[in-house]
């Protein structure tokens, strides 16, 4: 998936931000070559692994909005192996958690017949994250994008997803994927006017963001 940083020593670089934006796969495919290029090179170090990590959830993430499932899927696995390295390496970390949960939410809607197994993996890793930094809104939002993505069946769910979401934006209310979130969300329960009202929020913090206007665009007045 960092959009979607609250750390700033773990804060993503603004070309991968910019990149993620304007939807800008090419440049987030050559941002993943080069981090994982980077990592090759530096094999015991955490951050290379975890900057790995990071580049390929973005990459994922635009994948899935720009629905190449295909792709969203390997790039969420290879961010999978790096994140494991950096959790294997130092994981007292509670950002390689988050990003190691985060990556296996976003193979969920890629491949949902491996829900069970990638659902596990968001959840006790994002848990993970939680139990070592509970006022993490990333932590939060990781969650609740797991459990948007899992089926009810398999233990997730919007209504669990809810209260994640709005958590996360409690703890950083400028946080604009937060209030995204909470905005597809609210729209899966038909509550058309409040999610409008979330992806404005989140469009007036990000008014960069393509994905941001999409949603507000595509969400009925009533």
């Amino acid at each position: 998936m960092q959009a979607f940083l609250a750390l700033l020593l773990f804060a993503a670089p603004a070309p991968l931000d910019t990149a993620r934006d304007l939807q800008d796969r090419p440049a987030l495919e050559k941002a993943v070559a080069q981090a994982a290029a980077a990592a090759a090179k530096q094999p015991n170090d955490a951050a290379a692994q975890y900057r790995l990590a990071v580049a390929d959830s973005y990459l994922a993430e635009v994948a899935l909005e720009l629905r190449d499932k295909g792709a969203a899927a390997r790039a969420a696995e290879d961010g999978i192996r790096a994140a494991q390295k950096a959790v294997a390496l130092k994981g007292d970390v509670a950002e390689h958690h988050r990003i190691l949960g985060t990556l296996c939410g976003q193979v969920i809607p890629a491949n949902t017949f491996l829900g069970i197994k990638w659902g596990r993996c968001a959840l006790d890793s994002i848990n993970k994250a939680i139990e070592l930094d509970p006022k993490s809104p990333l932590a939060y939002l990781g969650r609740g994008v797991g459990n948007y993505y899992l089926p009810q069946q398999l233990g997730g769910g919007i209504d669990k997803a809810i209260p994640d979401f709005r958590r996360a934006a409690e703890l950083n209310p400028k946080l604009p994927e937060a209030h995204l979130w909470l905005g597809l969300a609210l729209r899966k329960q038909n509550q058309n006017p409040a999610a409008r009202s979330e992806f404005q929020k989140a469009l007036d913090l990000n008014p960069k963001r393509i994905w941001f206007r999409q949603q507000l665009e595509k969400t009925p007045a009533q």
